[in-house]
């Protein structure tokens, strides 16, 4: 176990490195350790140095700031530093989920709940539970007016610590989104410089009592493994699951199966370094008129299928910092022109794929020279696609099993939209 330990204490600090709120799980390294946190952290940030994780004397701090406050834990042991991290982000948004926001006065305004919550997530040093579905049901926002002690809900000592027992719904029913975010950046010429596929299987689930689900995909070493390599697979990499799922089950048959939180959760996300062919292709020509006015042609073009429609299509061109008196021509969607970002907007609210549209833009430039020596922010495009994934992946089937044997209602929907989509321009 020793070497999966956590922190020996957590502390929660204001900008200037003073102690809001702080609990001591171990003992083992003195609370005054703290005071030399901020002193080392703005002598590394002088240097150039700064790293996640800072060793001072015999102990170690590892910290993320939110907002206007820095969560620290406090380690002696070589201390697994993964999963400290991982914890101090949880912990951030379960007092996100508490308060609304994480910051200085929300940390002072509930100092018993933060306390309580504290005592709550971690014990001696180990990380317990901190979903806050199930914290809720016994820390409730009031806890320190209630005059008799709340009794633990079941979960907490479950081995199913996400979900509760006793749940009813008059109608059962699961959603399944698998939304793909296209990341791409594209030269000059035309080459596709980077592309990667990131996506994201989200469930909602309205379900009585204690269900167990499977869910099957069209995972290429499944397919591989049980001889249909010949059908369209995907090969997924980078697969984080939600804890609910058996990892053991996936790692032996490479099925996915869990008893899923109630309600809205991720329940996996994965990655995909795919070359992927640019959905929507942006064509710019700019041309300058003896030093006063300057006109665009934009020429977009969908490349994909023609059976799929991309949906609130905004083409994001930049022009330079000074033009003035725009004027637009185009026989789809609407143009307008941002000045605080310096860019013309072009959007289209539904693009037909293997469409091609053109529009004009034309613009008054008052300066003689203007300074393009930094080079021009690339064209951005932001778009979303229902029914349709780029990767190709698909949901085989989802298997809903409950012991009272009721019939559930799988849906599921397919969505690709736009992450960092960039196309560089001369």
């Amino acid at each position: 176990q020793s070497n999966a330990m956590s922190a020996s204490a957590i502390y929660i600090l204001d900008t200037k490195g003073k102690v809001l709120i702080s609990r001591n799980y171990r003992g083992d390294v003195p609370m005054s350790t703290i005071e030399k946190f901020m002193p080392l952290l703005v002598e590394r940030e002088e240097e150039g140095t700064v790293q996640p994780v800072l060793p001072c004397d015999d102990a170690y701090f590892m910290y993320i700031s939110h907002n206007n406050v820095y969560l620290v834990a406090t380690t002696r042991k070589n201390a697994n530093a993964g999963l400290v991290f991982t914890f101090l982000h949880k912990i951030a948004d379960v007092f996100v989920e508490y308060f609304k926001d994480l910051e200085e006065e929300s940390i002072r305004d509930n100092f018993v709940i933060v306390y309580e919550l504290l005592d709550e997530v971690m014990d001696f040093g180990f990380p317990q539970t901190t979903d806050t579905r199930i914290l809720q049901e016994f820390i409730t926002q009031e806890s320190h007016k209630l005059e008799v002690a709340p009794k633990l809900p079941p979960a907490v000592t479950n081995a199913v610590s996400w979900r509760s027992e006793g749940i009813k719904y008059r109608k059962n029913e699961v959603f399944l989104d698998v939304i793909e975010s296209v990341n791409l950046l594209v030269s000059v010429s035309g080459n596709v410089l980077r592309s990667e596929i990131v996506g994201s299987v989200r469930m909602r689930d309205y379900l009585s009592g204690m269900p167990e689900l499977r869910l099957g995909l069209n995972d290429k070493v499944l397919f591989d493994a049980t001889g249909r390599g010949k059908s369209k697979s995907v090969e997924l990499e980078d697969v984080k699951f939600h804890q609910c799922v058996r990892l053991s089950r996936f790692e032996n048959d490479r099925t996915i199966s869990f008893i899923p939180p109630d309600g809205d959760f991720e329940l996996m996300s994965y990655r995909l370094n795919t070359q992927v062919k640019p959905l929507i292709w942006v064509e710019c020509a700019a041309e300058r008129h003896a030093h006063s006015r300057v006109e665009y042609m934009i020429k977009a073009k969908s490349q994909f299928k023609r059976r799929s429609t991309a949906n609130n299509v905004d083409i994001i061109i930049p022009v330079p910092a000074d033009v003035d008196s725009p004027k637009f021509k185009t026989t789809v969607g609407s143009c307008r022109y941002q000045p605080e970002s310096s860019s013309l907007v072009w959007s289209i609210k539904a693009f037909p794929g293997g469409k091609e549209f053109i529009m004009r833009a034309h613009f008054g430039l008052p300066t003689v020279d203007t300074d393009e020596s930094n080079g021009k922010p690339p064209i951005a495009v932001k778009f979303e696609i229902p029914y349709f994934t780029v990767s190709g992946i698909q949901v085989r089937y989802l298997k809903i099993i409950e012991k009272s044997g009721y019939q559930a209602l799988p849906w599921v929907r397919y969505i690709t939209q736009n992450g960092e989509y960039q196309l560089r321009t001369q």
